[in-house]
Protein backbone atom coordinates (compact mmCIF):
# COMPACT_ATOMS: atom_id res chain seq x y z
CA UNK A 1 0.00 0.00 0.00
CA UNK A 2 1.17 3.52 -0.75
CA UNK A 3 2.37 5.55 2.20
CA UNK A 4 -0.35 7.58 3.92
CA UNK A 5 0.52 11.07 5.20
CA UNK A 6 -1.70 13.63 6.89
CA UNK A 7 -0.63 17.25 7.17
CA UNK A 8 -2.42 17.49 10.53
CA UNK A 9 -0.06 14.96 12.15
CA UNK A 10 2.63 16.38 14.42
CA UNK A 11 5.40 14.49 12.61
CA UNK A 12 4.14 15.32 9.11
CA UNK A 13 7.08 17.50 8.10
CA UNK A 14 9.62 14.88 9.12
CA UNK A 15 7.71 12.10 7.34
CA UNK A 16 7.10 14.24 4.24
CA UNK A 17 10.76 15.29 3.98
CA UNK A 18 11.89 11.68 4.31
CA UNK A 19 9.46 10.63 1.59
CA UNK A 20 10.61 13.37 -0.79
CA UNK A 21 14.29 12.52 -0.35
CA UNK A 22 13.89 8.75 -0.61
CA UNK A 23 16.19 7.11 -3.16
CA UNK A 24 14.18 5.24 -5.80
CA UNK A 25 17.07 4.15 -8.02
CA UNK A 26 17.68 1.00 -6.05
CA UNK A 27 21.22 1.96 -5.09
CA UNK A 28 22.81 -0.02 -7.94
CA UNK A 29 26.16 1.53 -8.84
CA UNK A 30 26.67 1.07 -12.55
CA UNK A 31 29.27 3.79 -13.02
CA UNK A 32 32.31 1.48 -13.04
CA UNK A 33 30.75 -0.91 -15.57
CA UNK A 34 29.72 1.96 -17.83
CA UNK A 35 33.14 3.61 -17.55
CA UNK A 36 34.75 0.43 -18.86
CA UNK A 37 32.29 0.18 -21.76
CA UNK A 38 32.71 3.83 -22.74
CA UNK A 39 36.51 3.60 -22.59
CA UNK A 40 36.51 0.41 -24.68
CA UNK A 41 34.30 1.92 -27.39
CA UNK A 42 36.37 5.10 -27.41
CA UNK A 43 39.56 3.08 -27.86
CA UNK A 44 38.35 0.28 -30.13
CA UNK A 45 35.34 1.76 -31.91
CA UNK A 46 33.10 -0.56 -33.85
CA UNK A 47 34.86 -3.75 -32.71
CA UNK A 48 33.92 -3.00 -29.11
CA UNK A 49 30.35 -2.16 -30.11
CA UNK A 50 30.04 -5.49 -31.93
CA UNK A 51 31.32 -7.41 -28.90
CA UNK A 52 28.85 -5.79 -26.50
CA UNK A 53 25.94 -6.15 -28.94
CA UNK A 54 26.50 -9.89 -29.24
CA UNK A 55 26.85 -10.22 -25.46
CA UNK A 56 23.81 -8.21 -24.42
CA UNK A 57 21.43 -8.37 -27.40
CA UNK A 58 22.25 -11.83 -28.78
CA UNK A 59 22.84 -10.24 -32.17
CA UNK A 60 25.85 -10.76 -34.42
CA UNK A 61 26.38 -7.18 -35.56
CA UNK A 62 28.13 -6.82 -38.92
CA UNK A 63 29.00 -3.94 -41.20
CA UNK A 64 26.08 -4.96 -43.44
CA UNK A 65 23.28 -5.42 -40.90
CA UNK A 66 24.02 -2.71 -38.34
CA UNK A 67 22.26 0.07 -40.26
CA UNK A 68 18.54 -0.26 -40.94
CA UNK A 69 17.94 0.12 -44.66
CA UNK A 70 15.28 2.21 -46.38
CA UNK A 71 13.60 -1.00 -47.59
CA UNK A 72 13.46 -2.36 -44.04
CA UNK A 73 11.83 0.85 -42.86
CA UNK A 74 9.23 0.68 -45.63
CA UNK A 75 8.51 -2.98 -44.91
CA UNK A 76 8.09 -2.21 -41.21
CA UNK A 77 5.69 0.58 -42.08
CA UNK A 78 3.56 -1.85 -44.10
CA UNK A 79 3.35 -4.25 -41.14
CA UNK A 80 1.77 -1.62 -38.90
CA UNK A 81 -1.94 -1.22 -38.32
CA UNK A 82 -3.28 1.71 -40.34
CA UNK A 83 -5.07 3.08 -37.29
CA UNK A 84 -1.75 3.12 -35.42
CA UNK A 85 -0.08 4.94 -38.30
CA UNK A 86 -2.90 7.48 -38.38
CA UNK A 87 -2.38 8.07 -34.67
CA UNK A 88 1.35 8.57 -35.25
CA UNK A 89 0.65 11.08 -38.03
CA UNK A 90 -1.82 12.93 -35.81
CA UNK A 91 0.65 13.08 -32.94
CA UNK A 92 3.57 14.09 -35.17
CA UNK A 93 1.63 17.02 -36.63
CA UNK A 94 0.69 18.34 -33.19
CA UNK A 95 4.22 17.91 -31.81
CA UNK A 96 5.68 19.71 -34.82
CA UNK A 97 3.21 22.58 -34.54
CA UNK A 98 3.91 23.11 -30.85
CA UNK A 99 7.68 23.06 -31.18
CA UNK A 100 7.64 25.33 -34.20
CA UNK A 101 6.42 28.08 -31.88
CA UNK A 102 9.50 27.62 -29.66
CA UNK A 103 12.01 28.82 -32.26
CA UNK A 104 13.76 31.79 -30.61
CA UNK A 105 14.32 35.10 -32.39
CA UNK A 106 17.70 36.62 -33.22
CA UNK A 107 18.34 40.15 -31.95
CA UNK A 108 20.61 43.01 -33.06
CA UNK A 109 20.69 46.58 -31.73
CA UNK A 110 22.99 49.55 -31.11
CA UNK A 111 23.21 50.94 -27.59
CA UNK A 112 23.70 54.53 -26.43
CA UNK A 113 27.50 54.30 -26.76
CA UNK A 114 27.23 53.12 -30.36
CA UNK A 115 28.16 49.49 -29.61
CA UNK A 116 26.46 46.89 -31.78
CA UNK A 117 25.12 44.06 -29.65
CA UNK A 118 22.89 41.07 -30.08
CA UNK A 119 22.69 37.33 -30.37
CA UNK A 120 22.10 34.70 -33.00
CA UNK A 121 20.61 31.22 -32.62
CA UNK A 122 21.92 28.31 -34.69
CA UNK A 123 21.27 24.58 -34.49
CA UNK A 124 23.83 21.89 -33.77
CA UNK A 125 25.01 19.99 -36.83
CA UNK A 126 24.18 16.48 -35.63
CA UNK A 127 22.09 14.91 -32.88
CA UNK A 128 21.84 11.35 -31.61
CA UNK A 129 18.61 9.80 -30.39
CA UNK A 130 18.48 6.76 -28.12
CA UNK A 131 15.27 4.74 -28.50
CA UNK A 132 14.65 1.87 -26.05
CA UNK A 133 14.03 -1.49 -27.66
CA UNK A 134 12.66 -4.90 -26.80
CA UNK A 135 9.67 -4.79 -24.42
CA UNK A 136 10.24 -1.07 -23.71
CA UNK A 137 9.60 0.17 -27.24
CA UNK A 138 8.00 3.61 -27.34
CA UNK A 139 7.22 5.07 -30.78
CA UNK A 140 5.88 8.20 -29.06
CA UNK A 141 9.32 8.89 -27.58
CA UNK A 142 10.86 8.70 -31.04
CA UNK A 143 8.53 11.47 -32.17
CA UNK A 144 9.07 13.53 -29.02
CA UNK A 145 12.86 13.39 -29.29
CA UNK A 146 13.32 13.67 -33.03
CA UNK A 147 10.77 16.27 -34.09
CA UNK A 148 12.17 19.12 -31.93
CA UNK A 149 15.62 18.42 -33.43
CA UNK A 150 14.29 18.63 -36.96
CA UNK A 151 12.30 21.78 -36.17
CA UNK A 152 15.47 23.33 -34.74
CA UNK A 153 17.24 22.70 -38.04
CA UNK A 154 19.53 19.78 -37.17
CA UNK A 155 20.85 18.48 -40.47
CA UNK A 156 21.79 14.95 -39.33
CA UNK A 157 19.76 12.94 -36.84
CA UNK A 158 21.03 9.47 -35.95
CA UNK A 159 18.95 6.98 -33.99
CA UNK A 160 20.32 3.99 -32.09
CA UNK A 161 18.07 1.32 -30.67
CA UNK A 162 18.77 -2.12 -29.20
CA UNK A 163 17.55 -4.94 -31.40
CA UNK A 164 17.41 -8.17 -29.37
CA UNK A 165 17.92 -11.03 -31.82
CA UNK A 166 18.09 -8.37 -34.55
CA UNK A 167 14.45 -7.33 -34.28
CA UNK A 168 13.11 -3.76 -33.97
CA UNK A 169 9.49 -2.89 -33.21
CA UNK A 170 7.91 -1.94 -36.59
CA UNK A 171 6.01 1.01 -35.09
CA UNK A 172 9.30 2.45 -33.78
CA UNK A 173 10.64 2.42 -37.35
CA UNK A 174 7.40 3.93 -38.63
CA UNK A 175 7.75 6.73 -36.09
CA UNK A 176 11.37 7.29 -37.13
CA UNK A 177 10.26 7.60 -40.74
CA UNK A 178 7.66 10.23 -39.84
CA UNK A 179 10.10 12.15 -37.69
CA UNK A 180 12.64 12.45 -40.49
CA UNK A 181 15.45 10.49 -38.85
CA UNK A 182 18.39 10.15 -41.23
CA UNK A 183 20.24 7.08 -39.90
CA UNK A 184 19.14 4.14 -37.72
CA UNK A 185 21.53 1.61 -36.16
CA UNK A 186 20.82 -1.68 -34.36
CA UNK A 187 22.82 -0.96 -31.24
CA UNK A 188 21.81 -0.13 -27.69
CA UNK A 189 23.09 0.22 -24.15
CA UNK A 190 26.03 2.25 -22.90
CA UNK A 191 28.00 1.18 -25.98
CA UNK A 192 25.51 2.97 -28.24
CA UNK A 193 25.86 6.20 -26.26
CA UNK A 194 29.64 5.96 -26.49
CA UNK A 195 29.42 5.32 -30.24
CA UNK A 196 27.32 8.46 -30.70
CA UNK A 197 29.74 10.51 -28.63
CA UNK A 198 33.04 9.30 -30.07
CA UNK A 199 32.08 7.66 -33.34
CA UNK A 200 32.31 3.98 -34.28
CA UNK A 201 32.70 2.71 -37.82
CA UNK A 202 29.99 4.29 -39.99
CA UNK A 203 28.53 6.16 -37.01
CA UNK A 204 29.96 9.66 -37.04
CA UNK A 205 30.11 11.57 -33.71
CA UNK A 206 27.15 13.80 -32.90
CA UNK A 207 26.90 17.05 -30.94
CA UNK A 208 23.92 16.29 -28.69
CA UNK A 209 22.48 13.00 -27.39
CA UNK A 210 18.86 12.73 -26.24
CA UNK A 211 16.41 9.97 -25.40
CA UNK A 212 15.41 7.69 -22.50
CA UNK A 213 17.08 4.47 -21.45
CA UNK A 214 17.91 2.22 -18.51
CA UNK A 215 20.37 2.99 -15.73
CA UNK A 216 23.33 2.06 -17.93
CA UNK A 217 22.21 4.39 -20.70
CA UNK A 218 21.59 7.22 -18.24
CA UNK A 219 25.02 6.76 -16.67
CA UNK A 220 26.69 6.64 -20.08
CA UNK A 221 25.05 9.96 -20.97
CA UNK A 222 26.36 11.39 -17.72
CA UNK A 223 29.88 10.21 -18.50
CA UNK A 224 30.05 11.55 -22.07
CA UNK A 225 28.54 14.92 -21.13
CA UNK A 226 31.07 17.58 -22.01
CA UNK A 227 32.18 15.69 -25.10
CA UNK A 228 28.58 16.11 -26.25
CA UNK A 229 25.54 17.83 -24.88
CA UNK A 230 22.73 15.74 -23.39
CA UNK A 231 19.06 16.37 -22.65
CA UNK A 232 19.17 15.09 -19.07
CA UNK A 233 20.03 12.11 -16.90
CA UNK A 234 16.50 10.79 -16.56
CA UNK A 235 15.27 8.90 -13.52
CA UNK A 236 12.10 6.88 -12.87
CA UNK A 237 8.74 8.34 -13.94
CA UNK A 238 6.60 10.42 -11.58
CA UNK A 239 3.09 11.81 -11.31
CA UNK A 240 1.49 14.02 -8.67
CA UNK A 241 -2.27 14.56 -8.76
CA UNK A 242 -3.93 17.35 -6.77
CA UNK A 243 -7.61 16.43 -6.60
CA UNK A 244 -10.74 17.32 -4.65
CA UNK A 245 -13.68 15.06 -3.83
CA UNK A 246 -15.63 16.16 -6.89
CA UNK A 247 -13.50 13.83 -9.01
CA UNK A 248 -14.41 10.26 -9.85
CA UNK A 249 -11.97 8.23 -7.71
CA UNK A 250 -11.63 5.67 -10.51
CA UNK A 251 -10.32 8.37 -12.86
CA UNK A 252 -7.71 9.51 -10.37
CA UNK A 253 -6.67 5.94 -9.61
CA UNK A 254 -6.10 5.32 -13.31
CA UNK A 255 -4.03 8.51 -13.53
CA UNK A 256 -1.84 7.38 -10.63
CA UNK A 257 -1.28 3.98 -12.21
CA UNK A 258 -0.45 5.57 -15.57
CA UNK A 259 3.04 6.23 -14.23
CA UNK A 260 3.30 3.33 -11.78
CA UNK A 261 3.02 0.93 -14.73
CA UNK A 262 6.25 2.26 -16.29
CA UNK A 263 8.76 0.85 -13.86
CA UNK A 264 8.99 -0.59 -10.32
CA UNK A 265 10.89 2.58 -9.37
CA UNK A 266 8.14 4.93 -10.59
CA UNK A 267 6.28 7.18 -8.18
CA UNK A 268 2.62 8.23 -7.91
CA UNK A 269 1.34 10.78 -5.40
CA UNK A 270 -2.15 12.03 -4.58
CA UNK A 271 -2.74 15.25 -2.63
CA UNK A 272 -6.35 15.80 -1.57
CA UNK A 273 -8.29 17.68 1.09
CA UNK A 274 -10.80 14.87 1.65
CA UNK A 275 -9.90 11.77 3.66
CA UNK A 276 -12.90 9.77 2.43
CA UNK A 277 -11.99 10.53 -1.18
CA UNK A 278 -8.40 9.46 -0.48
CA UNK A 279 -9.70 6.12 0.81
CA UNK A 280 -11.89 5.64 -2.27
CA UNK A 281 -8.92 6.30 -4.58
CA UNK A 282 -6.79 3.81 -2.65
CA UNK A 283 -9.51 1.16 -2.97
CA UNK A 284 -9.86 1.83 -6.69
CA UNK A 285 -6.10 1.53 -7.22
CA UNK A 286 -6.22 -1.88 -5.54
CA UNK A 287 -9.12 -2.98 -7.73
CA UNK A 288 -7.47 -1.81 -10.94
CA UNK A 289 -4.21 -3.52 -10.01
CA UNK A 290 -5.93 -6.90 -9.73
CA UNK A 291 -6.53 -7.06 -13.49
CA UNK A 292 -3.56 -4.95 -14.59
CA UNK A 293 -1.45 -6.53 -17.36
CA UNK A 294 1.65 -4.98 -15.75
CA UNK A 295 0.53 -5.72 -12.21
CA UNK A 296 3.91 -6.70 -10.75
CA UNK A 297 5.56 -3.51 -12.01
CA UNK A 298 2.72 -1.15 -11.09
CA UNK A 299 2.05 -2.76 -7.72
CA UNK A 300 5.70 -2.52 -6.70
CA UNK A 301 5.85 1.15 -7.66
CA UNK A 302 2.59 1.87 -5.80
CA UNK A 303 3.51 -0.01 -2.64
CA UNK A 304 7.16 1.04 -2.38
CA UNK A 305 7.42 4.56 -3.76
CA UNK A 306 4.03 6.23 -3.72
CA UNK A 307 1.94 8.23 -1.28
CA UNK A 308 -1.49 9.66 -0.51
CA UNK A 309 -1.29 12.98 1.31
CA UNK A 310 -4.29 14.58 3.02
CA UNK A 311 -4.17 18.33 3.63
CA UNK A 312 -6.60 20.65 5.43
CA UNK A 313 -7.10 22.74 2.30
CA UNK A 314 -5.92 22.50 -1.29
CA UNK A 315 -4.49 25.98 -0.79
CA UNK A 316 -1.74 24.11 1.06
CA UNK A 317 -0.96 21.93 -1.97
CA UNK A 318 1.34 24.27 -3.96
CA UNK A 319 3.99 24.36 -1.21
CA UNK A 320 4.10 20.55 -1.19
CA UNK A 321 4.16 20.43 -4.99
CA UNK A 322 7.13 22.80 -5.09
CA UNK A 323 9.01 20.65 -2.59
CA UNK A 324 8.38 17.50 -4.64
CA UNK A 325 8.97 19.20 -8.04
CA UNK A 326 7.25 16.38 -9.92
CA UNK A 327 7.78 15.33 -13.50
CA UNK A 328 4.02 15.40 -14.16
CA UNK A 329 1.45 17.41 -12.21
CA UNK A 330 -2.32 17.16 -12.60
CA UNK A 331 -4.53 19.87 -11.10
CA UNK A 332 -7.87 18.05 -11.10
CA UNK A 333 -9.96 20.86 -9.64
CA UNK A 334 -12.60 23.34 -10.86
CA UNK A 335 -10.24 26.32 -10.93
CA UNK A 336 -6.71 25.06 -11.62
CA UNK A 337 -5.45 28.59 -12.32
CA UNK A 338 -5.89 29.44 -8.64
CA UNK A 339 -3.39 26.74 -7.72
CA UNK A 340 -1.14 27.29 -10.73
CA UNK A 341 -0.22 30.83 -9.70
CA UNK A 342 1.67 29.50 -6.66
CA UNK A 343 3.32 26.50 -8.33
CA UNK A 344 6.90 27.03 -9.47
CA UNK A 345 8.41 23.59 -9.92
CA UNK A 346 6.93 20.91 -12.20
CA UNK A 347 7.97 19.39 -15.52
CA UNK A 348 4.50 19.60 -17.11
CA UNK A 349 1.21 20.75 -15.62
CA UNK A 350 -2.16 19.35 -16.69
CA UNK A 351 -5.04 21.70 -16.03
CA UNK A 352 -8.50 20.50 -14.99
CA UNK A 353 -10.36 17.23 -14.62
CA UNK A 354 -10.28 16.33 -18.32
CA UNK A 355 -6.52 16.66 -18.88
CA UNK A 356 -5.00 13.31 -17.83
CA UNK A 357 -1.22 13.05 -18.00
CA UNK A 358 -1.45 10.42 -20.72
CA UNK A 359 -2.71 13.02 -23.20
CA UNK A 360 0.66 14.75 -22.81
CA UNK A 361 2.53 11.52 -23.45
CA UNK A 362 1.10 11.22 -26.93
CA UNK A 363 -0.86 13.93 -28.67
CA UNK A 364 -1.08 17.21 -26.75
CA UNK A 365 2.01 18.64 -28.43
CA UNK A 366 4.46 19.63 -25.67
CA UNK A 367 7.37 17.27 -25.19
CA UNK A 368 7.00 14.35 -22.82
CA UNK A 369 10.73 14.22 -22.10
CA UNK A 370 10.65 15.94 -18.71
CA UNK A 371 12.87 16.48 -15.67
CA UNK A 372 12.61 13.81 -12.97
CA UNK A 373 14.00 13.31 -9.44
CA UNK A 374 13.18 16.92 -8.44
CA UNK A 375 15.18 18.30 -11.37
CA UNK A 376 12.15 20.45 -12.27
CA UNK A 377 13.52 22.85 -9.64
CA UNK A 378 16.15 23.91 -12.21
CA UNK A 379 15.48 22.14 -15.50
CA UNK A 380 12.89 22.14 -18.28
CA UNK A 381 11.42 19.58 -20.61
CA UNK A 382 13.01 18.82 -23.96
CA UNK A 383 12.53 21.57 -26.54
CA UNK A 384 14.06 22.96 -29.71
CA UNK A 385 16.48 24.87 -27.46
CA UNK A 386 18.21 21.59 -26.57
CA UNK A 387 19.34 21.42 -30.18
CA UNK A 388 20.31 25.09 -30.54
CA UNK A 389 22.92 27.41 -29.09
CA UNK A 390 23.07 31.17 -28.75
CA UNK A 391 26.07 33.14 -29.98
CA UNK A 392 26.72 36.68 -28.75
CA UNK A 393 27.40 39.42 -31.32
CA UNK A 394 29.54 42.45 -30.42
CA UNK A 395 30.69 45.24 -32.73
CA UNK A 396 32.46 48.59 -32.14
CA UNK A 397 33.56 51.38 -34.43
CA UNK A 398 36.31 53.75 -33.33
CA UNK A 399 33.93 56.16 -31.63
CA UNK A 400 32.20 53.43 -29.65
CA UNK A 401 35.50 51.88 -28.56
CA UNK A 402 36.76 55.25 -27.29
CA UNK A 403 33.64 55.50 -25.11
CA UNK A 404 33.79 52.07 -23.48
CA UNK A 405 37.41 50.97 -24.02
CA UNK A 406 39.11 52.90 -21.19
CA UNK A 407 37.01 51.11 -18.58
CA UNK A 408 37.82 47.73 -20.14
CA UNK A 409 41.55 48.55 -20.07
CA UNK A 410 41.28 49.70 -16.47
CA UNK A 411 39.70 46.41 -15.42
CA UNK A 412 42.36 44.47 -17.36
CA UNK A 413 45.07 46.37 -15.47
CA UNK A 414 43.37 45.49 -12.19
CA UNK A 415 43.39 41.82 -13.13
CA UNK A 416 47.07 41.88 -14.13
CA UNK A 417 46.46 41.15 -17.82
CA UNK A 418 48.55 43.73 -19.69
CA UNK A 419 47.93 42.41 -23.20
CA UNK A 420 44.20 42.63 -22.65
CA UNK A 421 44.62 46.29 -21.75
CA UNK A 422 47.06 46.98 -24.57
CA UNK A 423 44.75 45.44 -27.22
CA UNK A 424 42.24 48.15 -26.30
CA UNK A 425 44.58 51.11 -25.78
CA UNK A 426 46.45 50.72 -29.07
CA UNK A 427 43.15 51.28 -30.84
CA UNK A 428 41.98 54.38 -28.96
CA UNK A 429 45.14 56.45 -28.81
CA UNK A 430 45.01 59.68 -30.79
Amino acid sequence: MAQRLNAADTDFKKSFDAFVMKDRDGGEDVSAIVREVVANVRANGLNAVKTYTERFDRFNLTDKNMRVTADEIENADKKCDMADLDALDFAAARIHSYHQKQIPADERYTDDEGVTLGWRWTSVDAAGLYAPGGRAAYPSSVLMNAIPAKVAGVSRLTMVTPAPDGEINPLVLAAAKRAGIDEIYRIGGAQAIAALAYGAGPIAPVDVIVGPGNAYVAEAKRQVFGVVGIDSVAGPSEILVVADAKNDPHWIAADLLSQAEHDPSSQSILITDDKDFANKVAVSVGEQLKEHTRREIAETAWNNNSAIIVVASLEDAPALVNAIAPEHLELAVDEPEELLVNIRHAGAIFMGRFAPEAIGDYVAGPDHVLPTARAARYASGLSVLDFMKRTSIIGCDETALKKIGPQAARLADAEGLPSHAKSVRVRIRD
